[in-house]
């Protein structure tokens, strides 16, 4: 079984910048890092997107609760995906989407898009894999005790 991605849009660039070239950017680099073959786009997506409601403050602002709720759709796009992993690009987004997998059980780890990038060059340290899961986290880790 391959691992399957989905990809989260971050609002500031696609949204409110830069538009579906950007978003096309984003899945280039997210389909040659993971393989095409195992990526899913979420439905809507690029420029259409959903906010994942983390950005603009919305995650320091105190009304978690609220936010939350307001995240709730995200993640139940995220879930109609079927993808094992939710790649985003912005470290709002990032704990914004953590918290609501956390929350609604999602049970889909949410991942840094240089995290992966790292991963896929062989130059992720140890330290840096908290948020992949078990699947992932040993991958090209060198483990000294077993090496001839």
């Amino acid at each position: 079984m391959k691992i399957k991605f989905t990809v989260q849009d971050p609002c500031q660039i696609v949204r409110k910048s830069y538009g579906d070239p950007i978003a096309d950017d984003l899945r280039f680099v997210v389909k040659s890092v993971v393989g095409e073959e195992n990526f899913i786009d979420m439905q809507p997506n690029k420029s259409n997107n959903y906010c994942c409601g983390g950005g603009g403050g919305f995650l320091q602002s105190g009304f978690k609760e609220q936010r939350l709720e307001y995240g709730k759709l995200k993640d139940q796009q995220i879930k109609a995906t079927g993808a094992d992993y939710c790649i985003a690009g912005c470290h709002n987004c990032h704990a914004q989407i953590h918290e609501l997998s956390e929350h609604y059980g999602g049970n889909y780890p949410v991942v840094h898009l240089w995290t992966l990038i790292c991963l896929s060059l062989g130059i992720l340290g140890p330290n840096e894999r908290e948020y992949l899961g078990d699947d992932l986290k040993e991958v090209n880790v060198f483990h000294p005790e077993t090496a001839e």
